[in-house]
């Protein structure tokens, strides 16, 4: 089975956590023990968030004297998939000897018209205090929102229309070749109509939503989305809270998840399984194995009645 795996941004840097090194390595040892035993039986493509590696990057760039201006997201992008990608692979190359494993950077159309550029909605960086985040405002011009748990820096995010190494990947998915690819979104750029120049844009792409394009486009089994809670809950850390363990696209979408947090997860999942007819699930990292076996996390199957 071809399943493509969504690592969120969470699961390799939990919240509130410092963004050294050292804990990045400790969290991706974790993330190899959980899809070995998947990489064992299945084919992977993996995908991954970036959202406090970025944050970090554009904070040091913001603040570097010898800079005459900050480096733009997209480049930032590229850099945390560079940086991730490679932490990625070496470690699942000591979990899977012999396994032939590359990292890919790719890029991410979006279209100029999209409406998302008029309204930033995408959490990068770390959690701050309501007044640090104000006073960050108002020095680097950000824009701020409240998060789960504190307040954080958001961004533009247009959705994905196409990958533009897709082909690629296909090409080392045929040679065996397990793939990761897709950091963060990937990186985002528009391409002149004229020309076809490619051209970066200071925005961040939801890695959920490219993760379902990806998986549409590689005629994938499965999309196996990773964060750092158990399953989608209903009224999540309210007295009503209930998870959600089985559901179709339609259900999702009656959930009213919040945008900043779940609702691209299951805005994902809902997409992949109505436009492929296959399986999506949302859950925990280190239950990964026994989430695509039906024993753990959010299951999101096709609408048979509909059907």
């Amino acid at each position: 089975m071809r399943i493509v795996v969504a690592l969120g941004g969470n699961a390799l840097m939990h919240r509130g956590e410092r963004p050294d090194a050292a804990v990045q390595q400790a969290n991706i040892d974790r993330v190899a023990t959980a899809l070995a035993a998947l990489a064992h039986e299945h084919e992977i493509v993996l995908t991954h968030g970036n959202g406090p590696q970025i944050g970090l990057l554009a904070m040091e760039s913001a603040i570097d004297p010898a800079l005459t201006a900050p480096y733009p997201l997209h480049l930032s992008g590229a850099q945390t998939q560079g940086m991730i990608g490679s932490l990625l692979a070496c470690t699942l190359h000591d979990a899977l000897p012999g396994r032939h494993i590359a990292t890919l950077v790719t890029h991410t159309l979006v279209r100029t018209d999209d409406p998302a550029f008029a309204r930033p909605s995408k959490f990068v960086g770390q959690v701050y205090s309501r007044d640090m985040a104000r006073s960050l405002a108002r020095k680097r011009g950000w824009r701020i929102a409240q998060d789960t748990v504190g307040w954080r820096r958001v961004v533009l995010s247009p959705a994905p229309e196409r990958i533009l190494e897709t082909d690629t990947v296909h090409e080392l998915l045929n040679s065996a070749t397990m793939v990761i690819c897709a950091g963060g979104g990937g990186v985002p750029v528009t391409k002149d109509s004229d020309t076809g120049a490619l051209t970066g844009v200071e925005v961040v792409v939801d890695k959920d939503l490219t993760a379902a394009l990806l998986a549409e486009d590689l005629k994938a089994d499965f999309l196996l989305i990773l964060t750092d809670v158990p399953c989608v809950y209903e009224a999540y850390k309210t007295p009503a809270q209930q998870p959600v363990l089985d559901a179709t696209p339609a259900d999702l979408r009656r959930g009213g998840f919040p945008e900043g947090s779940m609702g691209p997860k299951t805005e994902a999942a809902a997409r992949f399984v109505e436009r492929t007819g296959g399986l999506a699930a949302i859950g925990a990292l280190d239950a990964a194995y026994e989430i695509v076996h039906g024993r753990s996390g959010t299951l999101v199957r096709p609408d048979l009645a509909a059907g």
